[in-house]
């Protein structure tokens, strides 16, 4: 263990005091040998230093930050400093730390990345921009390599599954009885045609979940029936909102009446309101339970320090934060707890009732088979795509289908329809634009002025073809 510095005494500016000993100089020394003697051995430590870039809530920097110092001074005496960041959501963040390798690709200062899903991760370790670390056997044989078909964690130790999380739809019971409003229980559902302005959700290009939502949707059902569908739920959404944390409390204040949310957003919620009032479920037209992701960036400067941190997010103590009550002696300490899905089966069972989530191994689920490696591979244009054909022409695409919802003549509907869905691209365009010239800001900024343009114009079709 590195020796603790002690504070040197500063050095007077005639150096024969100290040659010739004076009577304040040696009461100096003895100060500072008493205070060396009588203070602990951890009150001199030097602080270690983790940077972590994060797109995590408030409450859970805070929740890891804390008992990960903790755990961390009971294991090494010493203590540590986490300095959290964050761009702006998980998209924001994985655009910074892509950009800044590419200008600095010996390392860019930060030491981990933390959360956003897994997509992104997929990205990052193909390009080589994670360090691989192997956690100790007994911690790896607690965690499955995958469920449901999907990775738990990279199989050459590069990110690893932190949490878990499902993505679905949250409602307000209370007030769709009131309203009597249609009951969902499938995307499809969100299309129904009473169901405009009811609708919440996010911008895939500034939220990670969002993202994972809408790209669900078109594994689950296909390139163009996918985008179909999200047209025409895009066409029920009140606002897009910049993150998916504004969904969960537009349901419970009413702003709208069912929210695209992850899992844990509206198990916080249901927590403090209740399951009377607020509903969650995963719809089983595409349902996927997957990773929210850890990783220690190449180039790490605080190396040994961000291994320690991995190894405390996959240790029991960490894993338990995410499945306690906010009053369990082991569980976190933020109001309303973290609500989230540990990625340690037999937690569950150990945990028992005082877990607050479901155990997703043990969920009744037939979900898709996602693939993983194509959603990381396309996951930015698919976001310019959604944002360029439903959220930035969100006004005229209301109109059109306010149009469609007001005809009677079924045959001018159907080609209304037909023409409200129709894709500038098809999916295997997109894939291979997306791996080639779309990191060209040229010919990507031609693209989105063209298919803006595009999304434009039929819009303003479909209105005609309902007269």
């Amino acid at each position: 263990m590195q020796q603790p510095r002690l504070l040197q005494p500063s050095i007077p500016k005639n150096r024969s005091s100290i040659l010739s000993p004076s009577k304040p100089s040696i009461y100096l020394l003895a100060i500072i040998l008493c205070f060396a003697i009588s203070c602990p051995p951890n009150s001199l430590a030097i602080e270690d230093q983790l940077t972590i870039i994060s797109p995590h809530p408030e409450s859970i920097e805070k929740e890891f930050g804390r008992a990960f110092k903790e755990w961390y001074l009971q294991k090494t005496e010493r203590s540590v400093a986490l300095d959290w960041l964050d761009l702006g959501g998980s998209s924001s963040d994985f655009r910074f730390i892509e950009s800044e390798f590419q200008r600095v690709p010996q390392g860019i200062g930060i030491d981990l990345f933390f959360g956003g899903g897994t997509d992104n991760y997929l990205k990052l370790a193909e390009q080589g921009l994670l360090f691989p670390y192997k956690l100790p056997d007994a911690q790896l044989d607690r965690i499955p390599k995958e469920i449901f078909g999907i990775p738990v964690y990279d199989p050459k130790y590069r990110w690893y599954g932190a949490a878990l999380s499902s993505f679905g739809i949250m409602f307000n019971e209370q007030l769709r009885e009131l309203l009597r409003l249609p009951n969902v229980s499938t995307w499809k559902d969100l299309t129904h045609p009473d169901l405009v302005g009811r609708v919440g959700a996010a911008d895939p290009r500034e939220s990670g979940s969002a993202h994972m939502m809408y790209e669900i949707i078109l594994q689950g059902y296909g390139w163009e029936e996918g985008f179909g569908l999200i047209t025409k739920l895009g066409a029920n959404v009140r606002g897009f909102s910049a993150g998916s944390n504004a969904i969960p409390k537009d349901v419970v204040s009413g702003q709208v009446i069912y929210g695209m949310a992850i899992d844990f957003y509206a198990y916080g919620q249901i927590a403090v309101i209740g399951d009377d009032i607020i509903k969650y479920l995963v719809p089983p037209d595409a349902a996927v339970v997957s990773p929210d992701s850890i990783a220690i960036l190449k180039g790490a400067p605080n190396l040994k320090v961000a291994q320690a941190f991995l190894e405390f997010v996959l240790s029991d103590t960490a894993q338990k934060l995410w499945v306690l009550r906010d009053d369990d002696p082991e569980g976190p300490k933020w109001r309303g707890g973290l609500n989230r899905a540990s990625v340690v089966p037999e937690l569950y069972d150990e945990l028992g009732g005082r877990c607050v989530v479901i155990n997703p191994f043990k969920r009744e689920l037939k979900p898709i088979q996602y693939d993983a490696a194509k959603g990381g591979k396309r996951w930015a244009l698919v976001n310019d795509l959604i944002g360029a054909l439903v959220i930035d022409p969100h006004k005229d695409l209301v109109t059109a289908w306010k149009a469609i919802n007001k005809c009677k003549d079924e045959q001018k509907r159907e080609a209304a329809i037909d023409r409200l869905t129709e894709m500038p691209i098809t999916a295997e365009e997109g894939l291979q634009i997306a791996q080639s010239e779309w990191r060209k800001p040229d010919y990507r900024n031609q693209k989105l002025t063209e298919w803006n343009s595009f999304a434009r114009q039929k819009y303003g079709d479909v209105v005609k073809l309902t007269k």
